[in-house]
């Protein structure tokens, strides 16, 4: 799988797209978890409409991520929202269905991008020139505003989840590993969007046999 890792230096990282055509980020949300899909997400940011406050989803509040989430679909010059299911988590392994969703979002996107920038040091198969970025959700506006719109994507699909299987608590861990979602994973047993894979669904289900 290609990846591409830089000792360069911040302005030799090409952080701020100045080449011809158009630039789109691309993050994720949801590698950790034990349980739902894995989300991407890919955003062309317009220049000509900026937005505000664009940052790591992860130090953001829930209330600015939401904000931020409806101004990046109404303002972005086009925008996509991909996932990997719990399926193809189970089958492919979590970084090949990591990078199964980012495709998936390059490719949805309305206009074709001439080069994509992804937060991580992982590039997913790819059309067009692409540049892998750690921590790139904090050092480029387009992936910032991809990592929000992964984190709120998810989110809300947590709390659907919640809303089928209300004992295990999905809408505040989110399905990460915490005591509370392993005790009850522990006393229930696992959903069908728990992951098969991951070491502690495995365990449960194989005490269960």
């Amino acid at each position: 799988m290609p990846s591409r890792k830089s000792s360069a230096k911040p302005e030799q990282l090409g952080l701020v797209w100045t080449g011809p055509g158009l630039l789109a980020g691309v993050d994720e949300a949801g590698r950790g978890p034990l349980a739902g899909p894995v989300v991407a997400a890919a955003v062309i940011l317009d220049d000509a409409a900026p937005i505000l406050g664009l940052r790591d989803s992860k130090i953001l509040s829930e209330k600015k991520r939401e904000a931020l989430f409806d101004e990046i679909r109404a303002k972005a010059l086009c925008c996509c929202i991909a996932e990997a299911s719990v399926e193809e988590i189970d089958r492919l392994n979590i970084l090949q269905a990591t990078l199964l969703a980012m495709r998936r979002a390059v490719e949805g996107l309305r206009l074709k991008p001439s080069f994509v920038q992804v937060d991580g040091n992982r590039l997913p198969v790819l059309k067009v020139p692409a540049e892998a970025i750690v921590k790139g959700d904090a050092k480029v506006q387009a992936i910032s505003a991809a990592s929000i719109l992964a984190k709120v994507h998810r989110d809300r699909q947590c709390l659907a989840m919640h809303e089928a299987h209300p004992a295990y608590g999905f809408a505040s861990h989110k399905g990460y590993p915490t005591a509370e979602h392993l005790a009850a994973l522990r006393e229930h047993g696992a959903t069908s969007f728990h992951r098969r894979s991951f070491g502690p669904v495995r365990t449960v289900l194989e005490q269960a046999l």
